[in-house]
């Protein structure tokens, strides 16, 4: 289930309003003591969180089906992706959802249902936790993310069953602007930079990959060398871009590798202002980042 972005916080009777992670999204299987951690495109995460998947084995339910988020927390109790993507700190599964358990289908519960289920089922872990509940009132739980630098905050209809699609009964609004787009190109490095300088992003449209920027910061020299590794089989003459930038000297690639990028706004010509590099993602095709639409759907 995916949550519909929002431009603004609102507050609506009956609705409950949740911390939004910076993480991977898993689906966790239990059958018995097998375990699978899923991934949105279906990739097994178990070598990754082998010790979330342990804790998930552990539990006394014979069968499980839990939706949540592989997270990795700051110093100060915020989700990370950059520091998940760089293995600094332990993963943890911030669980917000349960759709079976032992041998009961619980989709068309009410999420208050579900939720209370959840939480009996995972008991109390280091590794497993409850995805945490803001105040009741949905404008004070977005001045909480706010003050506390969470990306932002998700807000559920507490009676709405569980369904396998983008909804308008989970919704999303932003703190942070943060979104996934293809690595289209780079440009050569300047100065003590090695390896590149910046990368080149794009979004589709319309089945047209768009550029929207360049980002040139959030890069350690690991993650330089990292990523120049991965760029020398992709490198190639033709831009995959409709409408690529006039650049001096860029090296194109093809349009495989999708990057987490944080950024202020968006200008009016649709590029990202102080973009900031985070990671790479493989939870999805590049065919699925589409041009981000600016949120102005009606509130609930």
């Amino acid at each position: 289930m995916l949550a519909t972005l929002l431009a603004e916080p609102f507050d609506k009777p009956g609705w409950v309003f949740e911390e939004k992670y910076d993480g991977d999204r898993i689906l966790a299987y239990k059958e018995e003591d097998r375990v699978r951690l899923l991934s949105r495109n279906g990739k097994d995460r178990v070598g990754r969180f082998p010790q979330i998947a342990s804790a998930l084995a552990a539990l006394p339910s014979r069968t499980l089906l839990l939706d949540g988020e592989a997270v990795v927390f700051d110093g100060k109790g915020v989700s990370r992706f950059q520091l998940l993507q760089r293995r600094t700190g332990d993963a943890v599964y911030a669980v917000f959802d349960c759709l079976f358990r032992d041998g009961k289908d619980l989709r068309q519960e009410p999420l208050s249902v579900r939720r209370a289920a959840m939480e009996d089922a995972i008991g109390s872990h280091r590794l497993l936790l409850p995805s945490h509940r803001l105040a009741a009132n949905g404008l004070e739980a977005f001045r909480t993310a706010q003050r506390r630098g969470y990306e932002g905050l998700v807000a559920k209809d507490d009676s709405a069953p569980y369904a396998e699609t983008r909804s308008r009964r989970w919704l999303k609004v932003k703190v942070h602007q943060e979104d996934e787009f293809v690595i289209c190109g780079y440009t050569k490095p300047a100065g003590a930079r090695q390896h590149f300088g910046a990368l080149l992003l794009g979004a589709y449209e319309e089945n047209r990959l768009h550029y929207v920027g360049k980002v040139g910061t959030g890069f350690d020299t690991a993650t330089l060398a990292a990523l120049s590794r991965r760029f020398e089989p992709l490198a190639g003459s033709q831009p995959a871009l409709v409408d690529p930038p006039r650049e001096k000297v860029v090296v194109f690639v093809a349009p495989t590798l999708i990057a987490q990028i944080s950024f202020q706004e968006w200008t009016m010509d649709r590029k990202l202002r102080q973009p900031v590099f985070l990671g790479l993602r493989d939870d999805k095709s590049p065919k699925e980042v589409l041009m981000p639409e600016l949120a102005h759907q009606a509130l609930p």
